[in-house]
């Protein structure tokens, strides 16, 4: 192929990932409230571990499409772990809620941080061992298949969605042990009924809603200068 031609499908492999994650964050709040939190996020890493295969064996089949497919694929399980934080957030205790959900981004970082090291060429960066940097994003994903089974299902979701109260006592107590957690439970109630109250607005209601546009404005400055800033460096 011409450089042009090559040029133009590495553009192709770079940024369908951003494509796929708009597919997979599009559909990641209907997952989260039709199978739960939990289901949710091993439903994600089906398209995870599909595209770290399609990645992985790309070579080995001559193939180029494979690598688009299987980045596409990835962008959507990355666009479907929107609610990860969710489910973090909501099973952690009141006072490590704030930290648990900082959490999600200093390990964010720190998986880009690895994955410049592990992309060098002195390690998995070569001619031949490339396969194997791309395939190496199913690993999480097989991690999480494996040990997510054995989590509880996210106290809020089952009170608020399900109304499952013994359920929600058993996973209390599952994540935070024995002892006294009405206070808690309380809370979720008290959410439960705010929210009948509130209409969920769809992207395209918020957009012409007037009363939220100046929020919208900001929320869209900040998340186009913090490319800016600095952070990705650090």
């Amino acid at each position: 192929p011409s450089a042009d031609m090559i040029t133009l499908m590495w553009s192709f492999v770079v940024s369908i990932y951003s494509i796929g994650g708009l597919l997979g964050s599009s559909s990641a709040g209907y997952l989260s409230i039709r199978f739960g939190r939990k289901k949710a996020l091993l439903l994600a890493n089906i398209p995870a571990l599909l595209g770290a295969a399609l990645m992985g064996l790309s070579r080995l089949c001559g193939s180029f499409e494979m690598i688009m497919a299987g980045r596409l694929f990835s962008g959507v399980c990355g666009g479907k772990l929107a609610f990860l934080p969710v489910y973090a957030g909501e099973i952690s205790p009141k006072k490590l809620r704030g930290f648990i959900n900082v959490t999600s981004t200093v390990f964010l970082a720190l998986g880009k941080t690895l994955a410049r090291i592990l992309g060098l060429r002195e390690l998995l960066g070569s001619q031949a061992l490339w396969p194997v940097l791309m395939a190496s994003c199913g690993l999480p994903a097989l991690v999480q298949l494996v040990t997510l089974p054995f989590f509880p299902e996210s106290p809020p979701y089952l009170l608020m969605h399900k109304g499952d109260h013994e359920g929600c006592k058993k996973a209390i107590r599952q994540l935070w042990g024995e002892g006294q957690h009405q206070a808690e439970i309380d809370d979720i109630m008290k959410e439960k009924a705010t929210m009948k109250n509130t209409k969920i607005l769809s992207v395209l209601e918020l957009v012409k809603e007037p009363a939220f546009r100046w929020q919208l404005y900001m929320i869209v400055i900040l998340t186009a200068t913090i490319q800016l800033c600095g952070i990705n460096a650090v």
